[in-house]
């Protein structure tokens, strides 16, 4: 209502102009047009200021002395005292600014600066004001503008500030990358906040992930980035949680793994907005990809476990079955009279058996050539791409090996025999353990019939 007040008076001071009604009315409206303009700017916080250049004087509104809590007459006209006013560390500020409108370099005049009031203390003002008049040669004669109390407004920045600056120290401790990333409906994104630890897990600058996240995905490993990119896009459609744990190629940490999590909010253009944090998880993969390897090794020989070649034996007959390798054959040996041995010479001894016999397993076989302790003294060979016939030869092999090698102990010589029984591996099986199974009815009757000896699987063992 009160522009429309304005525009309505400006209407009619046009009409009685036009219409010759007399100066008087036009002075009327004049008067009623500043008294509003008045109260208006009363009631704003703004007061009103008019300088004389030329003779260094200043007027100010009632509203303008009211800011700093002076009475009209305790404010001198003399623009000097204006700066006596200003906080000495602002002055040069000011004063630059003032200068720059003067001499033409800039279109207004506009200052945010503090001013002391009548009790000694300093207000946040914004000043605003224009040339209005200048001589032939351009200079200032005149300028008129406003100074508006900001105090409350700098006040709340300034908390604002102090926020911000808290929790992007919070952010900046944190053991990772805290981030905000912003996804558009066209697939493309940008990070409009990542904290200061992303140099640390991606060797990047928050500035290059400000324009878009494409520097992201060029550290994740070729390998793991499809799925890094699946595994968003199924959050994103559903706007669930985001998991996944992948691994980065840096320029200086080189290969390292990372987690990250980060939650959505669906955008009403389409968009997605994402807050997350992404963690170095290199030490705890490694630790456990230790503990998996320590879980299939055993410990006393160091050859594979039961499961680790188990696992590899299934693999082996995966490869037959997908015609990648030719079959192969497998080995099962025992250790002849293992408890006799414990028995006679300790537990210390025994295992110093055990483990001569793995030295001499691996000695003996191929580099293709694969061998596990299936517990107690028995171990197992896995030959890829090896006829009945070549299996015997190196089963043989072995058997002299361990033969002619006594295992010395403290003050003793420990002579040992191994008994050995082969099985081929069959298309026709339903798995790896098939093989292992005849192999070990083919020990079975190395033993029966003597020890210190190797036996192959029967034909009837071999065709059922």
């Amino acid at each position: 209502m009160l522009v429309w007040d304005f525009m309505g008076m400006k209407r009619a001071t046009r009409s009685a102009l036009r219409s010759g009604t007399g100066r008087g009315q036009v002075r009327g409206h004049t008067r009623d047009f500043n008294e509003i303009m008045a109260l208006a700017v009363a009631g704003s916080g703004t007061g009103i200021w008019d300088r004389d250049v030329v003779t260094g004087e200043i007027r100010y509104s009632d509203g303008w002395v009211e800011i700093l809590g002076y009475r009209p007459d305790e404010v001198s006209t003399r623009v000097e005292e204006s700066y006596d006013r200003v906080h000495p560390d602002d002055l040069a500020y000011v004063q630059a600014t003032m200068d720059a409108h003067f001499e033409g370099r800039t279109d207004f005049y506009e200052a945010e600066y503090r001013l002391r009031c009548r009790d000694g203390g300093y207000k946040w003002v914004l000043s605003r004001g224009r040339v209005v008049s200048r001589d032939a040669r351009g200079r200032a004669l005149r300028m008129v503008g406003t100074t508006t109390d900001i105090s409350s407004m700098r006040a709340l920045a300034e908390r604002l500030q102090q926020s911000i600056e808290l929790i992007t120290n919070l952010t900046n401790q944190v053991p990772g990358l805290v981030f905000q990333c912003l996804r558009a409906p066209d697939g493309t994104a940008h990070m409009p906040y990542a904290s200061a630890r992303i140099d640390e897990i991606y060797e990047l600058t928050a500035e290059q992930v400000a324009v878009s996240t494409i520097p992201v995905h060029e550290r994740v490993h070729p390998d793991d980035l499809e799925t890094y990119r699946a595994t968003l896009a199924a959050a994103a459609a559903t706007l669930t949680p985001w998991h996944c744990v992948f691994r980065v190629l840096l320029p200086e940490q080189g290969l390292r793994w990372r987690q990250i999590d980060a939650h959505p909010t669906g955008l009403p253009d389409g968009g997605t907005l994402w807050y997350g944090l992404v963690v170095d998880v290199t030490a705890r993969r490694r630790m456990e990809q230790e503990l998996h390897a320590l879980a299939r090794v055993d410990h006393l020989t160091g050859l594979p476990n039961r499961r680790a070649f188990t696992e590899g034996m299934e693999r082996a007959w995966q490869m037959l079955r997908g015609g990648v390798s030719r079959g192969g054959a497998v080995l099962m040996i025992d250790i002849d009279r293992f408890k006799t041995i414990n028995d006679r010479y300790g537990h210390a001894a025994g295992d110093a058996v055990l483990r001569h016999v793995a030295t001499v397993l691996m000695a003996t076989l191929r580099a293709t050539d694969f061998t596990g302790r299936m517990g107690g003294e028995e171990f197992a060979a896995c030959l890829p791409d090896t006829g009945l016939d070549e299996a015997g030869r190196i089963a043989e092999r072995l058997r002299q090996a361990i033969a002619g090698t006594p295992v010395p102990f403290e003050s003793h010589s420990i002579a040992l025999t191994v008994s050995i029984g082969i099985s081929k591996m069959r298309l026709a099986d339903a798995g790896g353990d098939d093989a292992l199974s005849r192999a070990d009815m083919a020990l079975y009757s190395a033993k029966e019939n003597g020890r210190d000896r190797v036996a192959f699987a029967t034909l009837e063992v071999e065709r059922g």
